[in-house]
């Protein structure tokens, strides 16, 4: 049977490893976790109580395809109390998972053939989305100077008709502040190109708190998930705000693309989104271990990297001692039992020297995971 040139998409590496790292805890292997941006805690309880009540009480059949109005209105709200920005619920529109807000987006903004920037290193879903929607990617190679996240000379040049940031961003945890922000935004605009924000990470800062593009602007599309702040990676749950002339335009996408986001776990965000003090004390843990992998990974070698401003991922260079990521990481997961990420994922010219080490799980396993990447590198005679 033939297949479409739109199908010849790269594989999602890091999946590729979680798939290695389980093979090997079916062997009997104990894996330490660093590969894989995903929280080791489960839905908060109030999600878990939500879904048990609703599940009694509710057919938990089709949703309207935009969300369920309780859902949006509670978003608006977010919008609100972490930004001070005053949001139409009715632009909210809840989605399967910020991946298939991409999907949306991309659908709603451009024609194959549309170039879209997009900022190297950065999340390889956005390159391979593109790809099979007949976009064409444009890597934006950014600089340690910017904190690895783009500024707009690095596409002044260049004939874009969209532009994707990420912040905190994956894989650095870099953020933009509103300053960088307004000059992506701006530098955007005066191109004509479309404006797309994820912010799937918000929530999850250290020292200061990220910014929403939507502080800037109303013409943009800003997509967040469930997944990180909230825990809730597998329930595939997420949403987008879209200027309100969009509105119908996504609804109708959204309709027959996927009829609507899964009703149970909307009722789940629903009662994520009055868990704050369960998940600020996820938060705690995650700059715990934050703070433990930034003084313990440079006594072991692993020592060039940006410290990270939210996410829970530290992006560190590695080219002296591999010119090979996919195999370096490998190795470790093979020799220390710890599963990591190769940089290859995100950047595919300079991901070759890079790794990405995910402090989303426990931090028991943090310390272990150090304890064993110090062993391999002092074996090899790195640290």
């Amino acid at each position: 049977m033939r297949n479409s040139s739109r199908s010849a998409v790269d594989p999602f590496i890091v999946m590729d490893v979680m798939e290695a790292a389980r093979q090997a805890e079916a062997e009997g292997c104990h894996i330490i976790h660093m590969e894989v941006g995903q929280p080791g805690t489960a839905a908060p309880e109030g999600a878990r109580r939500a879904v048990a009540e609703a599940m009694e009480q509710d057919a938990m059949g089709y949703t309207v395809a935009l969300g369920l109005p309780a859902l949006r209105q509670r978003i608006a709200r977010l919008y609100g109390e972490w930004y001070d920005v005053d949001l139409n619920p009715e632009r909210v529109v809840v989605t399967s998972g910020s991946s298939a807000g991409f999907l949306l987006a991309f659908t709603a903004l451009f024609d194959a053939g549309d170039r879209v920037a997009i900022g190297a290193p950065g999340y390889p879903s956005y390159r391979q989305i593109l790809k099979a929607m007949s976009l064409i990617p444009v890597d934006l190679p950014t600089s340690e100077a910017n904190r690895l996240q783009p500024v707009p000379a690095d596409f002044a040049k260049m004939d874009v008709q969209g532009l994707m940031v990420a912040s905190p961003a994956n894989p650095t945890g870099t953020m933009l502040d509103k300053g960088a922000m307004t000059a992506l935004v701006e530098a955007a605009r005066a191109k004509g190109a479309s404006f797309i924000s994820d912010e799937i990470y918000h929530g999850v800062e250290y020292e200061a708190k990220a910014v929403t593009a939507l502080e800037i602007t109303d013409e943009c599309y800003v997509i967040n998930s469930f997944s990180k702040y909230f825990s809730m990676t597998g329930w595939r749950v997420g949403w987008m705000v879209v200027p309100e002339d969009h509105v119908r335009k996504v609804e109708r996408l959204a309709q027959n693309m996927f009829i609507c986001a899964p009703h149970v776990s909307q009722v789940a965000a629903l009662g994520a989104m009055e868990c704050h003090e369960e998940l600020q004390a996820n938060m705690g843990v995650y700059r715990a271990n934050r703070q433990l992998l930034i003084e313990g990974l440079p006594k072991i070698g692993f020592d060039r990297f940006a410290p990270p401003d939210g996410a829970f991922y530290i992006y560190v260079d590695v080219s002296d001692y591999t010119k090979d990521s996919r195999a370096f990481a490998r190795e470790i997961l093979d020799e220390a039992g710890v599963a990591v990420t190769p940089g290859l994922d995100f950047d595919p010219v300079r991901g070759a020297g890079t790794l990405r080490f995910s402090y989303a799980r426990s931090t028991a396993d943090m310390r272990e995971g150090l304890a064993r990447l110090g062993a391999f590198m002092k074996k090899r005679g790195f640290a």
